[in-house]
């Protein structure tokens, strides 16, 4: 029994989480990465032995820097839009905007906020949890075209652009000129003269600035602020502040809009420019300028020492070090450390533990409508399952320690059920996504607590419960059932006979290439993207160009290495039974189609495995057919053929022998899959051969024995 309530108590614990992700790098660099840190530390630490009052020096620097900031006042937006409307800016209580959902060019942000006296504005490009690598950035580097402020008046119906002076930054990229894209490729179509075409020949080409923080008011939309400080330190925060030309004299409720634009990520390069988490403030002071030091150690100064993190110090000492003339050789040796970082290969996703400070509150929907939040709800867990013990935290390490703890009847239970399922075919419960009170209740409960028991004991060791079970006289059982056995338990229920099931849909594919030989058993690494039907490609919301079927022996690695497009199910997959990427599956139904035998006749992947499967058997199996026949068939189905399933066979391979002699099939063509393409053949074997084996392979890889668990 599970209460409304309950439900969004369990769901409390996970939903205090970033959704993260981080740079995956090989063991070379990993252990190079790790040389480079030991390193920076080991040169900040000739810091302190160099200068032995360094606390004291900061101390005094940091005060300096304090009494130097200038006040800032947070924008609290009214209204937050992005130009295509699939970004969804969500400020929080500290004033910062996150983007969530899709990326946009241009995000728009409205206010109503006091604008008397008002003297300049602050952007903030801030990190976030939720971002890749910490942000500021959605794709890593990131970079800002335009800003505007405008304002609308009480009684006015039009927004006045305001002048922006004096943008300074904490950081800018040196400035960098790159040429832009032809922009004569527009559709003109004024006709011109041989004289005018020769004169935009020699034109120069025109160019856009990236770098300095000037871009971002220059009126110039190709130019842009850039402030990436390289690998790994890219991913800090930066601020820029821009200067009204006169300070502001707006009456109560004149609304503010601030409009931000990304760099074209065209004459940028890269995969995208966007900005991930922002912030805007106003002040009133004379003249406000960006402080010239890293904004990390801006927000860190503005931080109360007791509430200062590692981070907040790191970023408080390397600010320090950059500012005294005597360090400059240590500090330009730690930047070509920083420099000299290795290139991660690719990236991963995963959740990272939210700060106290950043904690985000669970809320009950009434039937889940997201958008009307009702009241609080506090992490706790089920009252009819063993209480939460009362030391332990309320986040998702006590939560995972109170779901294994020995008391707990129902995790080890799901878990042996999931291992029993995968072995038989069905679990001992029926639903291992409902163990609740509405679940059929299982014939053979006292098997399963019995076995959940042992799985604890055992260290939830699943190679132990899966040597156990496999090793029982349960499962050893022949799969061969009577017409009466058939009538009385259909499901087998009763586990009067061992299991008998097609294999999941991955694994189809395996048995296949695994029989044929082309399968590839490297282990680990990036996922392969397979093969699929041209119209597959066509009809996704946006073509995805990156889709590139594997050539070589990656085309042929297990099909747990297959990349999948959550929003493109694979149909060789599909076709099999396998669930879409989009929800959690517990239990795959089983279906019988004529589209799965299609599939496994047709699809490149199955007539590949044919083709590699009758040139092994011309190999290895042996001088005649009736070897050889024995050969293959023993390779798909684990057994040898029965004198009527060789006669068979032989059948069909004179059979298909007369359809080439007659010239009714092109045997290159159907060995390779082209009519000029020539097999390559083991000696003594023909054209023809590779053909006739060819169509042979074809069945034996679609018999019902050899996708078939028995």
């Amino acid at each position: 029994p599970l209460s409304h309530t309950e439900y969004f108590g369990i769901f409390a614990f996970f939903n205090d989480t970033h959704e993260a992700q981080s740079h995956v790098y090989t063991r070379a660099d990993l252990q190079k990465l790790a040389d480079i840190r030991t390193r920076i530390a080991d040169a900040e630490a000739r810091i302190r032995i160099e200068r032995p009052q360094w606390e004291a020096e900061i101390s005094a620097w940091e005060r300096q820097v304090a009494a130097g900031l200038v006040p800032w006042t947070t924008v609290t937006m009214a209204e937050m839009s992005s130009s295509g409307l699939l970004c969804h800016p969500t400020q929080r209580a500290d004033g910062s905007i996150l983007m969530i959902g899709h990326r946009d060019n241009t995000i728009i942000f409205e206010a109503e906020p006091d604008l008397m006296g008002a003297t300049g504005l602050r952007l903030e490009a801030l990190t976030d949890g939720d971002l890749p690598m910490g942000g500021p950035g959605r794709d890593g580097s990131w970079g800002l075209s335009t800003l505007e402020v405008q304002v609308k008046k009480p009684d006015g119906d039009k927004w006045e652009k305001l002048k922006l002076t004096n943008a300074t930054a904490d950081f800018s990229q040196p400035e960098q000129l790159v040429p832009l894209p032809d922009a004569a490729k527009k559709d003109d179509t004024r006709k011109t003269d041989a004289k005018h075409e020769a004169a935009k020949k020699d034109d120069p080409p025109k160019m856009a600035s990236i770098g300095p923080v000037a871009n971002l008011i220059d009126g110039d939309g190709n130019s842009s602020w850039r402030a990436d400080r390289g690998p790994l330190v890219r991913n800090q925060p930066s601020s820029a502040v821009v200067q009204f030309e006169q300070p502001l004299d707006f009456p109560e409720g004149t609304k503010l809009k601030v409009t931000i634009t990304m760099a074209d990520k065209k004459p940028h390069g890269g995969d995208g420019t966007m900005l991930g988490c922002c912030r805007v403030s106003l002040s009133t002071s004379p003249a406000p300028a960006a402080p010239a030091i890293d904004h990390a150690a801006v927000l860190a100064i503005a931080t109360p020492a007791e509430q200062r993190t590692a981070g907040d110090q790191a970023a408080i000492f390397a600010a320090w070090r950059k500012t005294v003339p005597e360090l400059e050789p240590i500090n330009e040796e730690i930047a070509g450390l920083w420099r000299s970082v290795p290139t991660p290969q690719t990236s991963i996703l995963h959740l990272a533990a939210r700060s106290s400070a950043e904690r985000r509150p669970t809320h009950l929907l009434d039937r889940g409508v997201w958008n009307a939040p009702k009241e609080e709800i506090e992490p706790h867990v089920p009252a009819a399952l063993h209480p939460f013990p009362a030391d332990a935290a309320k986040n998702r390490l006590g939560f995972a320690k109170w779901l294994v703890d020995p008391r707990s009847p129902l995790t080890a239970r799901v878990a042996v059920n999931r291992i029993w399922q995968g072995l038989f075919g069905q679990g001992l419960v029926e639903t291992p996504d409902d163990f609740g009170t509405r679940a059929p209740v299982p014939d053979h409960i006292d098997l399963l607590d019995w076995l959940a028991v042992d799985f604890m004991e055992r260290g939830w060791s699943q190679k132990q419960a899966i040597r156990q079970i496999v090793m029982s006289d349960t499962y050893r059982q022949a799969s061969q059932a009577s017409p009466e056995a058939l009538t009385r338990d259909p499901q087998n229920r009763l586990l009067a006979r061992g299991p008998r099931f097609r294999v999941d849909a991955e694994i189809v594919r395996d048995v296949a290439l695994a029989a044929s030989g082309l399968l590839t058993h490297k282990l680990g690494g990036p996922g392969v993207i397979p093969p699929v039907p041209q119209n597959v490609l066509d009809y996704n919301y946006t073509y995805p160009s990156y889709w590139k079927a594997a050539t070589g022996p990656d085309r042929y690695r297990r099909a747990v290495y297959v990349f999948r497009k959550r929003s493109m199910p694979d149909p060789v997959l599909a076709n099999f039974d396998a669930p879409n990427g989009d929800v959690s599956c517990a239990r795959r139904v089983r279906s019988n189609t004529p589209l799965a035998a299609l599939t496994g006749l047709n699809e490149p992947v199955f007539v590949e495995a044919a083709q590699a499967l009758a040139l092994r058997t011309l190999k290895e199996g042996g001088a005649d057919d009736a070897s050889r026949i024995e050969h293959a068939f023993l390779l798909c189905t684990s057994r040898r053929p029965s004198d009527d399933e060789t006669r068979e066979m032989l059948a069909f391979l004179d059979e298909q022998r007369r359809q080439f002699a007659d010239g009714w099939l092109n045997p290159r063509e159907v060995a390779t899959g082209s009519a000029e393409k020539l097999p390559a053949l083991p000696p003594g074997t023909t054209p023809q051969d590779a053909g006739v084996w060819t169509l042979l392979a074809r069945v034996l890889l679609n018999l019902d024995e050899t996708v078939t668990k028995n």
